[in-house]
Protein backbone atom coordinates (compact mmCIF):
# COMPACT_ATOMS: atom_id res chain seq x y z
CA UNK A 1 0.00 0.00 0.00
CA UNK A 2 1.46 3.28 -1.10
CA UNK A 3 1.92 5.86 1.58
CA UNK A 4 0.17 9.24 1.20
CA UNK A 5 2.50 10.89 3.66
CA UNK A 6 4.52 13.56 1.84
CA UNK A 7 8.09 14.37 2.71
CA UNK A 8 8.35 17.42 5.00
CA UNK A 9 11.36 18.60 3.00
CA UNK A 10 9.42 18.75 -0.27
CA UNK A 11 8.20 22.30 0.38
CA UNK A 12 11.68 23.42 1.38
CA UNK A 13 13.12 21.93 -1.81
CA UNK A 14 10.50 23.80 -3.82
CA UNK A 15 11.72 27.17 -2.52
CA UNK A 16 15.45 26.36 -2.57
CA UNK A 17 16.08 27.85 -6.07
CA UNK A 18 14.41 31.09 -4.96
CA UNK A 19 16.61 31.49 -1.90
CA UNK A 20 19.64 30.65 -4.00
CA UNK A 21 18.84 33.52 -6.37
CA UNK A 22 17.64 35.93 -3.68
CA UNK A 23 21.03 37.70 -3.13
CA UNK A 24 21.42 38.31 -6.87
CA UNK A 25 17.85 39.59 -7.16
CA UNK A 26 18.37 41.90 -4.18
CA UNK A 27 21.58 43.33 -5.65
CA UNK A 28 19.87 43.83 -9.03
CA UNK A 29 17.00 45.68 -7.37
CA UNK A 30 19.28 47.81 -5.20
CA UNK A 31 21.90 48.66 -7.83
CA UNK A 32 19.95 48.58 -11.08
CA UNK A 33 16.18 48.77 -10.82
CA UNK A 34 15.75 51.18 -7.89
CA UNK A 35 18.14 53.89 -9.22
CA UNK A 36 16.47 53.67 -12.63
CA UNK A 37 12.98 54.08 -11.15
CA UNK A 38 14.19 56.90 -8.89
CA UNK A 39 15.71 58.73 -11.88
CA UNK A 40 12.50 58.22 -13.87
CA UNK A 41 10.36 59.68 -11.08
CA UNK A 42 12.82 62.53 -10.47
CA UNK A 43 12.79 63.46 -14.17
CA UNK A 44 9.14 64.52 -13.81
CA UNK A 45 9.84 66.80 -10.84
CA UNK A 46 11.52 70.11 -10.11
CA UNK A 47 14.27 68.58 -8.00
CA UNK A 48 16.91 71.07 -6.89
CA UNK A 49 18.75 69.64 -3.90
CA UNK A 50 19.96 73.09 -2.78
CA UNK A 51 16.35 74.22 -2.22
CA UNK A 52 14.70 71.51 -0.13
CA UNK A 53 12.25 74.04 1.37
CA UNK A 54 10.70 74.56 -2.08
CA UNK A 55 9.81 70.90 -2.19
CA UNK A 56 9.98 68.68 -5.24
CA UNK A 57 6.76 69.41 -7.15
CA UNK A 58 5.57 67.35 -10.10
CA UNK A 59 6.02 69.34 -13.35
CA UNK A 60 5.17 66.74 -15.99
CA UNK A 61 7.29 66.79 -19.13
CA UNK A 62 8.83 70.23 -18.54
CA UNK A 63 12.28 68.76 -17.90
CA UNK A 64 12.13 66.74 -21.11
CA UNK A 65 11.02 69.78 -23.09
CA UNK A 66 13.93 71.70 -21.63
CA UNK A 67 16.30 68.86 -22.63
CA UNK A 68 15.14 68.91 -26.24
CA UNK A 69 15.60 72.70 -26.30
CA UNK A 70 19.04 72.56 -24.68
CA UNK A 71 21.61 73.12 -27.43
CA UNK A 72 24.49 72.38 -25.05
CA UNK A 73 23.11 68.89 -24.40
CA UNK A 74 22.94 68.11 -28.12
CA UNK A 75 26.38 69.59 -28.72
CA UNK A 76 27.79 67.33 -26.00
CA UNK A 77 25.96 64.36 -27.56
CA UNK A 78 27.38 65.24 -30.99
CA UNK A 79 30.87 65.47 -29.50
CA UNK A 80 30.35 62.04 -27.92
CA UNK A 81 29.34 60.68 -31.32
CA UNK A 82 32.48 62.18 -32.84
CA UNK A 83 34.56 60.57 -30.11
CA UNK A 84 32.92 57.21 -30.80
CA UNK A 85 33.34 57.44 -34.58
CA UNK A 86 37.00 58.39 -34.13
CA UNK A 87 38.06 55.71 -31.66
CA UNK A 88 35.80 52.79 -32.53
CA UNK A 89 37.01 52.06 -36.11
CA UNK A 90 40.63 52.08 -34.90
CA UNK A 91 39.80 49.68 -32.08
CA UNK A 92 37.97 47.33 -34.45
CA UNK A 93 40.75 47.27 -37.05
CA UNK A 94 43.56 46.84 -34.52
CA UNK A 95 41.56 44.27 -32.55
CA UNK A 96 40.87 42.24 -35.70
CA UNK A 97 44.54 42.34 -36.75
CA UNK A 98 45.67 41.20 -33.30
CA UNK A 99 43.07 38.41 -33.24
CA UNK A 100 44.09 37.16 -36.70
CA UNK A 101 47.75 37.13 -35.67
CA UNK A 102 47.02 35.22 -32.48
CA UNK A 103 44.76 32.79 -34.36
CA UNK A 104 47.63 31.58 -36.53
CA UNK A 105 48.64 27.98 -35.71
CA UNK A 106 51.87 27.13 -33.95
CA UNK A 107 52.14 30.03 -31.50
CA UNK A 108 51.64 27.97 -28.35
CA UNK A 109 53.02 29.77 -25.31
CA UNK A 110 53.15 33.14 -27.10
CA UNK A 111 49.39 33.02 -27.65
CA UNK A 112 48.74 32.36 -23.96
CA UNK A 113 51.13 35.14 -22.94
CA UNK A 114 49.49 37.58 -25.35
CA UNK A 115 46.02 36.77 -23.99
CA UNK A 116 47.15 37.52 -20.46
CA UNK A 117 48.77 40.77 -21.60
CA UNK A 118 45.56 41.86 -23.33
CA UNK A 119 43.65 41.64 -20.06
CA UNK A 120 45.87 44.26 -18.34
CA UNK A 121 44.30 47.38 -19.96
CA UNK A 122 40.80 45.98 -19.36
CA UNK A 123 41.56 45.40 -15.68
CA UNK A 124 42.67 49.02 -15.27
CA UNK A 125 39.93 51.27 -13.88
CA UNK A 126 38.87 54.39 -15.75
CA UNK A 127 40.22 56.73 -13.07
CA UNK A 128 43.64 55.10 -13.23
CA UNK A 129 43.60 55.31 -17.03
CA UNK A 130 42.86 59.02 -16.66
CA UNK A 131 45.76 59.49 -14.25
CA UNK A 132 48.11 57.60 -16.58
CA UNK A 133 46.86 59.77 -19.45
CA UNK A 134 47.62 62.96 -17.51
CA UNK A 135 51.20 61.74 -17.01
CA UNK A 136 51.69 60.60 -20.60
CA UNK A 137 50.33 63.81 -22.14
CA UNK A 138 51.77 66.28 -19.62
CA UNK A 139 53.15 69.27 -21.50
CA UNK A 140 56.38 69.50 -19.48
CA UNK A 141 57.54 65.95 -18.73
CA UNK A 142 55.06 63.70 -20.52
CA UNK A 143 56.21 60.65 -22.46
CA UNK A 144 54.25 61.72 -25.53
CA UNK A 145 56.19 64.96 -25.93
CA UNK A 146 59.49 63.22 -25.29
CA UNK A 147 58.69 60.69 -28.00
CA UNK A 148 57.72 63.26 -30.64
CA UNK A 149 60.80 65.29 -29.62
CA UNK A 150 62.99 62.29 -30.49
CA UNK A 151 61.30 62.24 -33.91
CA UNK A 152 62.24 65.88 -34.43
CA UNK A 153 58.78 67.41 -34.08
CA UNK A 154 57.80 70.37 -31.89
CA UNK A 155 56.24 69.73 -28.49
CA UNK A 156 52.45 69.71 -28.31
CA UNK A 157 50.37 71.18 -25.50
CA UNK A 158 48.18 68.10 -25.39
CA UNK A 159 45.82 68.85 -22.52
CA UNK A 160 45.96 72.62 -23.01
CA UNK A 161 44.57 72.76 -26.55
CA UNK A 162 41.12 71.61 -27.76
CA UNK A 163 42.40 69.34 -30.52
CA UNK A 164 45.24 67.96 -28.37
CA UNK A 165 42.95 67.14 -25.44
CA UNK A 166 40.43 65.42 -27.70
CA UNK A 167 43.19 63.39 -29.36
CA UNK A 168 44.57 62.44 -25.93
CA UNK A 169 41.31 60.97 -24.62
CA UNK A 170 40.78 59.15 -27.93
CA UNK A 171 44.22 57.53 -27.72
CA UNK A 172 43.71 56.46 -24.11
CA UNK A 173 40.35 54.93 -25.00
CA UNK A 174 41.95 53.07 -27.91
CA UNK A 175 44.70 51.78 -25.62
CA UNK A 176 42.20 50.47 -23.07
CA UNK A 177 39.59 48.91 -25.34
CA UNK A 178 41.48 47.54 -28.35
CA UNK A 179 42.36 44.41 -26.29
CA UNK A 180 38.65 43.90 -25.60
CA UNK A 181 37.91 43.88 -29.34
CA UNK A 182 40.85 41.54 -29.93
CA UNK A 183 39.66 39.04 -27.31
CA UNK A 184 36.09 39.05 -28.64
CA UNK A 185 37.28 38.52 -32.22
CA UNK A 186 39.69 35.80 -31.07
CA UNK A 187 36.80 34.01 -29.37
CA UNK A 188 34.83 34.21 -32.62
CA UNK A 189 37.74 32.83 -34.63
CA UNK A 190 38.10 29.92 -32.21
CA UNK A 191 34.52 28.90 -33.10
CA UNK A 192 35.41 28.29 -36.77
CA UNK A 193 35.62 24.52 -37.36
CA UNK A 194 39.21 23.45 -38.01
CA UNK A 195 38.29 21.24 -40.95
CA UNK A 196 36.55 24.12 -42.69
CA UNK A 197 39.59 26.36 -42.29
CA UNK A 198 41.93 23.65 -43.54
CA UNK A 199 39.75 23.00 -46.58
CA UNK A 200 39.59 26.74 -47.32
CA UNK A 201 43.39 27.04 -47.12
CA UNK A 202 43.68 24.33 -49.76
CA UNK A 203 41.31 26.23 -52.01
CA UNK A 204 42.84 29.71 -51.68
CA UNK A 205 45.87 31.43 -50.24
CA UNK A 206 44.12 34.79 -50.04
CA UNK A 207 43.75 35.82 -46.40
CA UNK A 208 41.06 38.30 -47.37
CA UNK A 209 38.98 35.55 -49.01
CA UNK A 210 39.46 33.39 -45.93
CA UNK A 211 38.26 36.24 -43.73
CA UNK A 212 35.38 37.23 -45.98
CA UNK A 213 33.84 33.85 -46.75
CA UNK A 214 34.90 31.56 -43.90
CA UNK A 215 35.66 33.53 -40.74
CA UNK A 216 33.36 36.55 -41.05
CA UNK A 217 30.07 34.71 -40.25
CA UNK A 218 31.60 33.60 -36.94
CA UNK A 219 32.84 37.12 -36.20
CA UNK A 220 29.52 38.92 -36.71
CA UNK A 221 27.91 37.99 -33.34
CA UNK A 222 31.00 39.20 -31.49
CA UNK A 223 31.18 42.27 -33.72
CA UNK A 224 27.58 43.14 -32.83
CA UNK A 225 28.30 42.64 -29.14
CA UNK A 226 31.33 44.95 -29.38
CA UNK A 227 29.28 47.69 -31.03
CA UNK A 228 26.50 47.46 -28.44
CA UNK A 229 28.77 47.33 -25.39
CA UNK A 230 31.14 50.02 -26.61
CA UNK A 231 28.29 52.35 -27.63
CA UNK A 232 26.76 52.08 -24.17
CA UNK A 233 30.19 52.47 -22.60
CA UNK A 234 31.07 55.60 -24.57
CA UNK A 235 27.72 57.21 -23.79
CA UNK A 236 28.38 56.78 -20.05
CA UNK A 237 32.13 57.46 -20.19
CA UNK A 238 32.93 59.87 -17.37
CA UNK A 239 35.81 58.88 -15.06
CA UNK A 240 38.66 58.84 -17.55
CA UNK A 241 37.68 62.10 -19.23
CA UNK A 242 36.96 63.89 -15.95
CA UNK A 243 40.31 62.89 -14.45
CA UNK A 244 42.26 63.83 -17.58
CA UNK A 245 40.60 67.05 -18.72
CA UNK A 246 37.45 67.73 -16.63
CA UNK A 247 35.71 68.36 -19.95
CA UNK A 248 38.13 71.07 -21.03
CA UNK A 249 39.80 73.05 -22.26
CA UNK A 250 36.56 74.92 -22.80
CA UNK A 251 34.12 72.26 -23.98
CA UNK A 252 36.60 70.36 -26.18
CA UNK A 253 36.15 67.10 -24.24
CA UNK A 254 32.76 67.80 -22.69
CA UNK A 255 31.22 64.41 -23.43
CA UNK A 256 27.58 63.82 -22.64
CA UNK A 257 28.15 62.09 -19.28
CA UNK A 258 30.47 64.89 -18.15
CA UNK A 259 27.79 67.43 -19.05
CA UNK A 260 25.04 65.51 -17.23
CA UNK A 261 27.26 65.27 -14.14
CA UNK A 262 27.79 69.03 -14.23
CA UNK A 263 24.04 69.69 -14.47
CA UNK A 264 23.27 67.31 -11.62
CA UNK A 265 26.13 67.94 -9.20
CA UNK A 266 27.30 71.47 -9.94
CA UNK A 267 24.07 73.20 -10.95
CA UNK A 268 22.24 70.75 -8.62
CA UNK A 269 19.27 70.43 -10.99
CA UNK A 270 18.66 66.73 -10.44
CA UNK A 271 15.35 66.80 -12.28
CA UNK A 272 16.96 68.06 -15.48
CA UNK A 273 19.94 65.68 -15.09
CA UNK A 274 17.59 62.73 -14.59
CA UNK A 275 15.62 63.65 -17.72
CA UNK A 276 18.88 63.86 -19.68
CA UNK A 277 19.93 60.45 -18.37
CA UNK A 278 16.60 58.88 -19.37
CA UNK A 279 16.89 60.37 -22.87
CA UNK A 280 20.40 58.95 -23.07
CA UNK A 281 19.12 55.53 -22.00
CA UNK A 282 16.47 55.60 -24.74
CA UNK A 283 19.11 56.55 -27.33
CA UNK A 284 21.30 53.66 -26.14
CA UNK A 285 18.45 51.17 -26.51
CA UNK A 286 17.60 52.42 -30.00
CA UNK A 287 21.23 52.21 -31.12
CA UNK A 288 21.50 48.67 -29.76
CA UNK A 289 18.39 47.58 -31.63
CA UNK A 290 19.77 49.16 -34.81
CA UNK A 291 23.05 47.26 -34.47
CA UNK A 292 21.24 43.96 -33.98
CA UNK A 293 19.05 44.56 -37.03
CA UNK A 294 21.95 45.61 -39.27
CA UNK A 295 24.81 43.33 -38.28
CA UNK A 296 23.69 40.32 -36.25
CA UNK A 297 23.41 37.07 -38.17
CA UNK A 298 22.85 33.56 -36.90
CA UNK A 299 25.60 31.09 -37.79
CA UNK A 300 24.16 28.41 -40.02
Amino acid sequence: MASDIRSPNRGYAKWTPFWFLAPSVFVLLAVGIYPLLFALVTSFRRYNITRPRDGFPFIGFDNYIAVFNDSTFWNALALTGRFYLTSMPVQLVLGLIIALLLHRPGLGFLRALARVSLVVPLATTYAVVGLVGRLIFNGDFGVANQFIGWLGFARIEWLGSPSGAFAAIVMMDIWQWTPFCALIFLAGLSMVPVEIEEAARLETRSRFSMLRYVQLPYLLPGFTAILILRSADVLKLFDMVFVMTRGGPGSATDLISVYIQRVGFRVFDMGMASAQAIVLLIITILISRLYIRLFYREIE
